[in-house]
């Protein structure tokens, strides 16, 4: 049963991959400066939550980066805080000569210049003020700071995977659209984003991870393909996680 669950899910993602790939439109940049930014409304409100959050977000990227990726970020409120911080990496800001690591308050699920973001970590109540000091201080140890590789990294995954595996608590699973979730420098073998079993692999252009969070995953020029159970999930590139149900 799970072998024919398996050719189903990897005829239907290489079908929907070559749908996309002909049926998106050309103009496909769009405007970013009139792009949605406006709150998502999935946040629970600081004014009404007392205690302390920690969420972790993605959204498709911006413009053609969107058909392969999503870009993601983490955003943190401390007991009884009346804002979130959020901590992202914005590669546009090295145009300008800027540390691409920013950390800022604002809205914590605003959408990504015009696509929705998802929850994909939510982490809340007793213990997490701890988590957010330990979040903060992997950020302030982030080696990548200054530098931003669109592919196969360092970039706005990378960033994510790195407090990921500072912080397992999190258990975060990164979809298999993270492109650069897997990019590990000079390094060949770490833990996975999730904190969780092993990983090698080659400036995030080849390599593999088993874990009990993340399955087994496969990555070629920083493309993943994977399968992890319970419940079944079988991760593809451009389409993303696909969640079988008996």
């Amino acid at each position: 049963m799970h072998t024919s669950y398996f050719h189903h899910a990897l005829f239907f993602g290489i079908a929907s991959c070559l749908a996309l790939l002909i049926t998106f439109p050309a103009d496909v940049q769009g405007k970013w400066r009139t792009a949605s930014r406006i709150s998502a409304g999935i946040a629970p409100d600081p004014a009404l939550t007392p205690e302390a959050v920690v969420q972790v977000y993605g959204a498709r990227a911006f413009g053609w980066r969107g058909y392969f990726g999503i870009h993601t970020w983490i955003a943190v409120k401390p007991t009884n805080a009346q804002t979130y911080t959020i901590y992202e990496v914005i590669g546009w800001r090295q145009r300008s000569r800027l540390p691409v690591l920013a950390i800022y308050d604002q809205i914590p699920d605003r959408y990504w210049y015009g696509s929705m973001p998802v929850i994909l970590a939510d982490k809340r109540g007793e213990n997490v003020d701890e988590l957010i000091a330990r979040i903060d201080r992997a950020a302030q140890e982030y080696p990548y700071s200054q530098s931003y590789t669109l592919w196969p990294g360092p970039n706005s995954n990378s960033f994510t995977a790195w407090i990921s595996r500072a912080v397992p608590e999190l258990e975060l699973n990164l979809p298999s659209t993270a492109i650069g979730k897997d990019y590990l420098g000079y390094r060949l073998i770490a833990k996975p984003p999730s904190g969780s079993g092993f990983q090698f692999s080659v400036f995030g252009l080849f390599g593999f991870v088993i874990s009990r969070i993340e399955g087994f995953e496969f990555n070629l020029l920083g493309l993943t393909f994977g399968v992890s159970p319970n419940p079944w999930v079988f991760k593809l590139p451009i389409i993303g996680d696909i969640q079988l149900t008996a």
